[in-house]
């Protein structure tokens, strides 16, 4: 070969030529995309003078067949000419008009009569309102649209742009597309997954664009664009309030009790109040009197916990208490570690935090040493080997700790004539252990362990509980029904026992007390016993050798006995599977002081004159309770889930939504059905009566809203129509004041505005709806709201909102177990917040009573309902020191053995 070159070097020659010219063009692309936004950004800061906004007392323009153009901008500029973004990244929005196109990031927008770009329906982001003018994805750079002259006689014409301006027209057309190409693998970006860590802007963002002249705000939500309008009132955004409400929540009562799925769970204390827990709150409970008023008892509250509370153990002294938790996971989806609290109940201060690290899972079950004053404490925790640990009281130290068993275990204890045993039962199991302290020595103690031998006996399939005798035996509670007697032996040849043991534990005596299992032992002071049944709901006490002596019955609707608890004289308390606390004796029966919900709870409304409230959920009960009696009125079956609810204005009825697209209406008093009605197949989210009582509106999974014309007692209602636009299912809504529209909030974000007496019809000029007035607030979508949305929220981070009667405070119940406290109008991005916890699960709902002087919040699957005082500005209200993220439920053992 020559030193001509190869054949193949002209065609490299000649691509590498054609890359030079590509390049060049480029480059001049490049200097018309430069000229075409700086001639924009001129003619902007030419024809767009700063204008304040338009005072509240001044005349409203003219309107013609056109939308007209807000107040405080040129003729014809729409109310969303320009946005600002608040972060980091910019956003300015264009409006189809008159004139030069400009630069856009899209298609024109169609004609039609829409007041918003590209004609859209709604402000969220669903699929009817995502109009080919709405903004891209957050990321996405908009291009600043040339504003009009004042003298252009419609805002989307296209025919009165001069034969001067055209080629400008072209220039611009051409840089907007050069501009598309270099920001399209941005604008695919952003419509990736979620991660808020590293995408401000991405689709799991909350983020809010001011626009330049005041007239609308607009916020994400998983990269769906959020437009609201600011009311002609509020001439700045900086005049709003800014901080948080002057208004406190102080704890007030806690409905319900955890019996359903845990045991351990009921004690009466030195004081005599009866302590159990709920949720994440320990509960105090004083029968007779107390701070609570006459006739409801007392209540107080150790609310150190940040998870679901399991068991709970009694110190000696009868005053310090232990409480174990289960371990939850964080806002982020992180495993938190389950923790042991010592603390002391007559200051409700936390005096020791054990086990933190140690466990897993969560704390099954705990029990004080007797026979040296409580100096130690066992723990078995929720982890798949169950181990067991023992624990210095006073220094938080762990002695001891050994791999249990891989069967689950239901009850510890020491023995109370001496430390060094301790006893564990469960699945199929009775062991005991023989602990040495290791001279008190961290971690230098030893424990071993003796199963017990069922010999003759039918081994039972669960031993849910047992109790020591003061002669020195054990009665243990099965699932077959029988109390066994054990006690030790020497070792029988023909029976090996563990580890060349000299004795050994074996069953002494056998008595079939109850059909099915026998979830409770409680030792009793005169030295009977007493024994609670599952299936026969009976209560035994037994006296030496096993003789029944005296038995009660406890009603059906309150469920199978879960703990026994022995109060003053021959008063006894019982807890209940069906999550009630009973208080009497065998002789006179009993009576509830505590009831609550055993199933996930989403229905909540209050009376509008009377301090009563109403629950419903999937446990299939309605209910009612008397907030000032702090009891239950009533409740009965509705045979169906009820997932909303909402009282008539006269209080006389009350509607109830279920799961299958019925609802019913029903007497407050007679508790009759009075109606009921089936609308589509899907369950329905919102019934709200309208302010003056004349309609029902009731929101569906259907994506329609049903409208019904009512009675003046509520009694009866006929279709008066439907509300239909909503691209997804119906999630809040709520009337204005005159009762004639309705504002609705969507599965997809959307916004809707519904003009209801003259004929359900979609309300397009939504900018007309800034100033109307809101008979109740509870849309978590709004001007007036859009402030509680936290940084990085995917859209159901928030489950109810409620604005206060007098208008003064907003609360929002959230994912997280919190109940928050805002101030209203909420119209500022990372509004702060009171922020209270004490719920295990996701806060579903939260309502104000009648005269704003309670709270009412529910709590999901912890099935608790929390009855918070509110006190006004300068209250002194507990200091809410709650953790920024709160661990979630965890799913809890449901084993009923």
């Amino acid at each position: 070969m020559d030193g001509a070159g190869g054949p193949g070097e002209a065609p490299a020659q000649e691509a590498l030529q054609s890359l030079s010219r590509r390049l060049q063009v480029q480059e001049k692309e490049m200097e018309l995309v430069k000229a075409a936004l700086a001639e924009a950004l001129r003619l902007l800061r030419l024809h767009t003078p700063p204008t304040p906004l338009q005072d509240p007392g001044t005349p409203a323009m003219p309107r013609d067949s056109s939308p007209a153009a807000p107040p405080g901008l040129p003729p014809t500029c729409g109310p969303s000419l320009v946005s600002r973004g608040t972060q980091t990244e910019t956003e300015a929005e264009t409006e189809p008009s008159a004139g030069p196109p400009g630069l856009s990031n899209g298609p024109p927008a169609p004609q039609g009569g829409s007041e918003e770009p590209g004609g859209t329906q709604s402000e969220g982001g669903g699929s009817s309102s995502s109009g080919t003018g709405s903004p891209g994805p957050p990321g996405v750079l908009r291009l600043v649209q040339p504003p009009q002259r004042a003298d252009t006689p419609r805002r989307n014409s296209s025919s009165s742009s001069s034969p001067s301006e055209r080629p400008r027209q072209k220039l611009s057309r051409k840089a907007a597309s050069s501009a598309n190409l270099l920001l399209r693998s941005g604008s695919t970006e952003s419509r990736g997954g979620k991660d808020p860590l590293s995408s401000p802007g991405g689709p799991g963002s909350r983020r809010s664009n001011y626009n330049l002249e005041g007239i609308s705000v607009k916020m994400f939500l998983r990269g769906r664009p959020i437009t609201m309008y600011i009311p002609s009132g509020i001439r700045s955004l900086e005049e709003l309030p800014s901080g948080p409400p002057p208004e406190t929540l102080s704890l007030d009562w806690v409905y319900g009790y955890r019996g359903r799925d845990s045991r351990s769970n009921l004690f009466v204390l030195r004081s005599g109040e009866v302590v159990y827990f709920i949720a994440c709150v320990v509960v105090l409970y004083r029968p007779e009197g107390g701070p609570g008023g006459p006739g409801g008892g007392g209540q107080r509250h150790y609310r150190g916990h940040t998870d679901c509370v399991r068991c709970l153990a009694v110190h000696p002294d009868g005053v310090r208490v232990a409480s174990g938790q289960t371990a939850g996971v964080d806002k982020d989806g992180k495993p938190l570690q389950p923790v042991v609290h010592v603390w002391d109940s007559e200051t409700l201060l936390k005096l020791q935090e054990i086990g933190l690290g140690a466990f897993e899972r969560g704390v099954g079950a705990l029990a004080f040493s007797v026979a040296d004053q409580g100096a130690f404490l066992c723990v078995v925790d929720d982890s798949n080997e169950h181990m067991l640990s023992v624990w210095d009281c006073s220094r938080g130290t762990k002695l001891a700790e050994i791999k249990s068993t891989n069967d689950s275990v239901l009850a510890v204890g020491f023995s109370p004539r001496d430390s060094s045993c301790i006893v564990t039962s469960g699945k199929s199991h009775v062991h005991f252990w023989n602990w040495s302290g290791g001279a008190g020595l961290p971690g230098n103690g030893t424990l071993t362990r003796k199963q017990g031998v069922f010999g003759k006996y039918k081994k039972p399939k669960f031993i849910p509980c047992f109790v020591f005798l003061r002669d020195g035996d054990i009665l243990t509670g099965d699932s077959e029904g029988n109390i066994l007697t054990w006690g030790r032996s020497l070792s029988d040849s023909r029976t090996p026992g563990r580890g060349g043991a000299k004795e050994t534990y074996g069953i002494v005596a056998q008595a079939h007390a109850h059909e099915g299992s026998i979830f409770a032992l409680c030792l009793r002071r005169d030295g009977t016993v007493l024994s609670g049944g599952g299936r026969d709901r009976r209560l035994v006490q037994w006296g030496p050798g096993l003789v029944a002596l005296q038995e009660a019955e406890i009603p059906e609707h309150f469920g199978a006995v879960r703990a026994i608890a022995e109060g003053l004289g021959s008063e006894l308390l019982v807890g209940t599977t069906k999550n009630a606390l009973l208080r009497g004796d065998l002789a006179q029966g009993f009576s509830p002081v505590i009831q609550g919900h055993t199933d996930e709870l989403w229905g909540l409304c209050t009376h509008p004159f009377q301090n009563r409230f109403l629950t419903c959920g999937h446990d299939r009960q309605l209910c009612l309770w008397d907030g000032e009696g702090h009891a239950l009125a009533w409740s009965i079956d509705l045979k169906e889930t009820g997932l909303c609810a909402d009282f008539h204005p006269s209080g006389a009825v009350v509607a109830v939504g279920l799961n299958t697209g019925r609802w019913l209406v029903l007497d407050t008093e007679t508790r009759e059905i009075v109606s009921d009605i089936t609308d589509g197949n899907e369950q329905l989210s919102v019934v709200r009566y309208s302010p003056d009582g004349l309609y029902l509106a009731i929101g569906s999974h259907d994506n329609m809203i049903y409208i019904y014309s009512v009675s003046s007692d509520g009694a009866k209602s006929s279709r008066f129509g439907r509300c239909v636009g909503h691209s997804s299912f119906i999630t809040h809504l709520d009337w204005s004041k005159d009762g004639s529209f309705i504002m609705s909030n969507s599965g997809d974000y959307e916004i809707l505005y519904w003009d209801v007496v003259g004929g359900c019809k979609l309300l397009r000029n939504r900018y007309d709806s800034r100033d109307r007035e809101w008979a109740t607030y509870t849309c978590v979508l709004g001007f007036h709201v859009y402030g509680v949305w936290p940084d990085g929220s995917d859209g159901t981070d928030i489950n109810s909102l409620c604005r206060s009667h007098n208008e003064r405070v907003v609360a929002v119940a959230d994912d997280f177990c919190k109940v928050h406290l805002f101030q209203y109008p909420c119209a500022r991005a990372k509004a702060p917040s009171l922020v209270y916890g004490g719920h295990g699960s996701h806060v579903t709902s939260v309502r104000f009573t009648h005269d704003d002087s309670h709270l009412i919040s529910l709590g999901g699957k912890d099935a608790s309902i929390f009855q918070w005082r509110v006190l006004g500005a300068g209250g002194a209200g507990p200091a809410p020191a709650t953790p920024s993220r709160t661990p979630s439920l965890s799913p809890a053992s449901s084993l009923d053995v």
